[in-house]
């Protein structure tokens, strides 16, 4: 197709894309629907349903933050036969069958699916998986990730408004170790509980731990919680180190302190002037046919499916 590429939003439940947009000339806001209008650009057209956006024949993306999780894959999947590319909040789906499901009607339709998945491809995350893709850390033996976020009380007791503490906080952790160490998990084992939650039998947990091993034989431990605290003076607090047979590279205070050791040799700081890829461009230009993007859906969606899977099985 010629661009640019008309972009609708549906629902404000995550981190929609509206301020992303105007960065990308190849992209145009042109609707929404049950998202706030004062955050809207003049000109956008403003809908009540999602039905109304599939109806409207100048859309070629939906960007979902569907007002409850558990009803996106439905969302994807209407949006997907009704002819628009879809963009997805993370987790894109609740189960493995609904993932599934969502894959078959983009594969049908013709269009393409993506979720908000581009962590890896940002500094400095970007500098760490060229580092391991580089090889310079020798074979990949431990992945060590945190994920935390502050408590707060608008944070909600149903999982099925947000995809709960697994499935929308641990999966950052759970692409730190596909996306940005580089290794596939093929298996996963998952503890979460509610202790320290303050509402009395709420639904929300509040701490998770997930250990998984590694298809080259390596393992990966994975801690979410949302016990970070303000003194930290950082929203979402998290740390990433991967360790290797000749070294290891490591990020702390969300990103703003990093280390590269190989061998006897302390490299200090990472060097994270370069700038990254930009997913959602990438998926812009992909839609347009100007440009692929650096991940197949299958890698893309990996951490999802685990995250799903740890779900299932953890023990609570």
């Amino acid at each position: 197709m010629n661009g640019p590429v008309n972009v609708a939003l549906y629902g404000a439940n995550g981190h929609q894309i509206h301020d992303e947009l105007m960065q990308l000339p190849r992209a145009r806001l042109v609707a929404a629907a049950q998202f706030p209008k004062d955050k809207l650009p003049p000109g956008v057209r403003c809908y009540d349903k999602l039905d109304d956006l599939l109806r409207d024949p100048e859309i070629h993306l939906i960007s979902l933050c569907s007002p409850r999780r558990i009803d996106q894959a439905q969302d994807a999947v209407k949006s997907l036969l009704a002819g628009k590319h879809v963009y997805a909040e993370k987790p894109c789906a609740l189960t493995e069958t609904e993932l599934d499901t969502i894959l078959d009607a983009a594969k049908r339709s013709g269009r393409q699916f993506r979720e908000m998945a581009g962590t890896a491809f940002c500094q400095p995350y970007y500098a760490m998986r060229e580092i391991v893709l580089g090889g310079r850390l020798g074979k990949i033996i431990q992945v060590i990730a945190e994920k935390s976020y502050p408590y707060q009380t608008w944070r909600p007791q149903d999982e099925n408004m947000d995809g709960g503490l697994i499935c929308q906080c641990a999966i950052h952790a759970m692409r730190f170790v596909e996306h940005v160490a580089c290794q596939r998990v093929d298996s996963v084992h998952a503890l979460e509980t509610s202790a320290g939650n303050p509402v009395v039998s709420g639904g929300l947990r509040m701490a998770a731990g997930m250990l998984s091993s590694l298809e080259q034989g390596g393992i990966a431990v994975i801690s979410a919680n949302y016990l970070n605290q303000p003194g930290t003076g950082i929203w979402g607090y998290e740390s990433l180190r991967i360790i290797g047979s000749d070294g290891f590279v490591e990020s702390h205070r969300g990103g703003e302190q990093t280390r590269l050791v190989i061998g006897g040799i302390d490299h200090g700081p990472l060097d994270i002037s370069a700038a990254g890829i930009n997913y959602l461009g990438s998926f812009i230009d992909t839609i347009l046919g100007l440009g692929t993007m650096p991940l197949t859906t299958e890698e893309e969606l990996s951490p999802t499916r685990w995250v799903l899977r740890a779900k299932q099985a953890a023990h609570f």
